[in-house]
């Protein structure tokens, strides 16, 4: 008895290991329950993100809500991917979007996001040249960032390099430019034109790069001629900590009575939206604070509770620049001397900057001089592996550094106007890039952008300036840093907007 007891007993249990063995083990992993388990958290974590806040999240079906009804299907789905940014790429609706991103370090992006980047301090103007022959190629410095080791090094804007680490550009291998943005240390060799003719410098610089807290608020001066009083501004980025300097700018243009502004945005590629609406409210305080600026329209499932409106501000607000907190407000100074803005941009030129055209528009006449800018209507959030909403910084999983920066907002102004995809044309179109060989200084009344909107401004009907670069002949144009040409609101904003 007691034998045939034992033999049944191991009869059921090899059937019930026949049974379990039958399955998928890839599929049933929890051998007692039966149930898939989840391999990665972050890969919950991304598809739980884009389904929450992603402006495209409807036309895109692996992101449908009924996607995680079943746990089972659901984890199996995620288990998929080994690789959390492949997850993410497959969620990216890439008909529409070209914007969004993968965070993979959350601290790292939020100190670019307030300025504060490990760079040489060279920022490129773009544009590729060869010399007649095509055999040597080179890239200009659009502008060196301020006690940067680039400018320790002496390098200056408009310097051209012809090399990097000791390999000499050509029409095939000038994407190694691009070593600027990711390499620990670099040698460039530099030219300049003189008579017409390529002169190379026999030595080499060499950089190491160091982390820089760059203020974005680049130069400004009062220019006066021609019976006009003519403000102008470079300002390279949109950064939220960096609101006193721009306000201190416009106190001095408020207090010499400027009639004229020139705002020079060719290298910005974007940036904070409440910036951008601190901007436009600077130059227009003729328009009263409530007065929309911008709406925020976002995906069907967020719109109803959560678009925000951007009006124009007479209050501001102030940031840490170590931390992003916010710390006071403050009286912004608001112009009413003007009826018109001169806006200089370029092909670089995104985002939050073409914000300011599209949202000052329905007020004021805003003449755009330069080229054909991007076309990004659509901006995006930090989105953290966070509970409730994804937004909390400080609530974030401690077990991993991964984000998102998914486009969650298109942008209108007041008349809801968005058609900018292809960028804004200029009314007063000069390419800077054409100039490589004689670029001049910012603020320079002979550099050829400001002249083209000081010689408008005037009424000086001047011809094309001449220029010396008939030893080059534009080859084409190199990529900007990743990630360079972006509109993120803050998680605050919306608090703070109510």
């Amino acid at each position: 008895m007691k034998n045939k007891l034992k033999n049944s007993w191991i009869l059921l249990l090899l059937l019930a290991l026949s049974i379990s063995c039958s399955k998928d083990d890839d599929d049933i992993d929890d051998p007692v329950t039966g149930k898939v388990e989840l391999n990665s958290e972050i890969n919950d974590f991304i598809w739980k993100g884009m389904n929450y806040w992603y402006y495209y999240q409807s036309q895109v079906d692996d992101l449908a809500d009924t996607k995680d009804d079943n746990q089972d299907n659901y984890y199996t789905y995620l288990n998929e991917y080994s690789n959390p940014q492949e997850l993410f790429n497959d969620l990216v609706y890439t008909q529409e979007d070209d914007f969004s991103w993968y965070i993979e370090d959350v601290e790292a992006q939020a100190n670019a996001f307030r300025g504060i980047s490990e760079s040489y301090g060279i920022n490129l103007g773009f544009a590729v040249y060869a010399d007649q022959s095509q055999t040597d190629v080179f890239v200009y410095v659009g502008y060196v960032s301020k006690n940067s080791p680039a400018s320790e090094a002496g390098i200056e804007r408009g310097d051209l390099i012809y090399s990097v680490n000791g390999t000499t550009l050509n029409a095939d291998n000038f994407s190694i430019i691009n070593k600027l943005y990711t390499e620990s240390s670099i040698s460039l060799g530099f030219a300049e034109i003189v008579d017409n003719a390529i002169i190379y410098d026999e030595n080499d610089i060499s950089l190491t790069p160091v982390v820089i807290n760059e203020n974005p608020v680049y130069y400004h001066d009062i220019i006066e001629t021609g019976g006009a009083k003519i403000g102008y501004l470079v300002y390279n980025s949109f950064v939220h900590t960096y609101h006193q300097e721009l306000n201190d700018v416009f106190a001095e243009f408020k207090s010499q009575n400027i009639n004229e502004l020139v705002l020079d945005l060719r290298y910005n590629g974007g940036g904070s939206v409440v910036t951008s609406a601190f901007l436009a409210s600077m130059i227009d305080g003729n328009v009263t604070n409530n007065k929309t600026f911008a709406n925020l329209v976002y995906n069907q499932k967020r719109d109803a509770d959560e678009g925000a409106i951007y009006p124009f501000f007479d209050q501001g607000w102030l940031y840490d620049k170590s931390t992003g907190d916010y710390t006071a407000d403050f009286d912004i100074n608001r112009l009413t001397t003007l009826n018109r803005v001169y806006v200089i941009v370029t092909e670089y030129t995104a985002s939050a900057s073409e914000m300011i055209i599209n949202g000052l528009r329905p007020y004021m006449d805003v003449f755009v001089v330069g080229g054909t800018t991007v076309g990004k209507n659509e901006g995006s959030i930090t989105v953290y592996d966070s509970k409730e909403d994804f937004t909390s910084s400080e609530n974030r999983n401690p077990n991993h550094n991964v984000g998102m920066q998914p486009i969650v907002f298109q942008i209108t102004n007041s008349n809801n106007e968005s058609d900018y995809d292809d960028g804004f044309t200029p009314d007063l179109e000069i390419d800077e890039s054409m100039f490589a060989a004689s670029i001049k200084p910012f603020g320079d009344p002979e550099e050829q952008l400001l002249k083209k909107a000081i010689d408008n401004i005037t009424g000086v009907s001047a011809k094309q300036s001449l220029f010396s670069t008939t030893s080059l002949q534009k080859l084409g144009k190199v990529k900007g840093p990743k990630f360079s040409t972006e509109m993120y609101m803050l998680p605050s904003d919306l608090d703070r907007l109510k």
